[in-house]
């Protein structure tokens, strides 16, 4: 790792775009917490079992940690994903190291984004659930967001081994 090279590379369009489109859904989440913090009850969700049922509730100030994970998670996530000399790689050598290096941001953009949009759709849902205009989350919850993200996982994963 300590041999690797530093190397600037602009970030893509795609990775702006959806950090945009990410952090509007972000802050409208934000605002809507904040329109429909008095409307609440004092119990909420406070977690949820597999199959998206309420399996504890909690304190409505428990909603605040919601998106302050997510936006932890971006913040550390996008730190991250600025310095793709830090991350692990398979067959990285002089002829692919800028390909690799760019596959690797853009999987830890990807990556950042999806946890946030899943984060501030859990974070909707909870205040839905609350106010009793939805039941649970889902039984879909779940499994689309592993599918999605190891759907990411794999996508990015075969691009890096058919640059190696």
């Amino acid at each position: 790792m300590n041999n690797r090279p530093m190397m600037t590379i602009k970030r893509s369009r795609f990775a702006k775009g959806f950090d945009t489109v990410t952090l509007l859904a972000y802050l409208a989440g934000i605002i809507y917490l904040i329109f429909m913090w008095g409307q609440l009850p004092d119990e909420v969700p406070g977690h949820y079992n597999g199959a998206g049922e309420v399996d504890r509730w909690g304190s409505k100030w428990e909603l605040i940690l919601l998106p302050v994970i997510a936006l932890f998670l971006f913040a550390f996530m996008a730190f991250m994903e600025r310095h793709p000399e830090w991350h692990n790689y398979m067959n990285l050598n002089e002829n692919n190291i800028e390909f690799q290096y760019k596959n690797s941001m853009l999987l830890l953009n990807v990556l950042k984004n999806e946890c946030v949009l899943f984060f501030t759709y859990l974070h909707f849902k909870t205040v839905q659930v609350a106010l009793g205009k939805a039941a649970s989350l889902g039984i879909g919850f779940l499994p689309i967001f592993i599918g999605i993200t190891i759907g990411s996982l794999i996508y990015f994963a075969i691009r890096s081994f058919k640059n190696k």
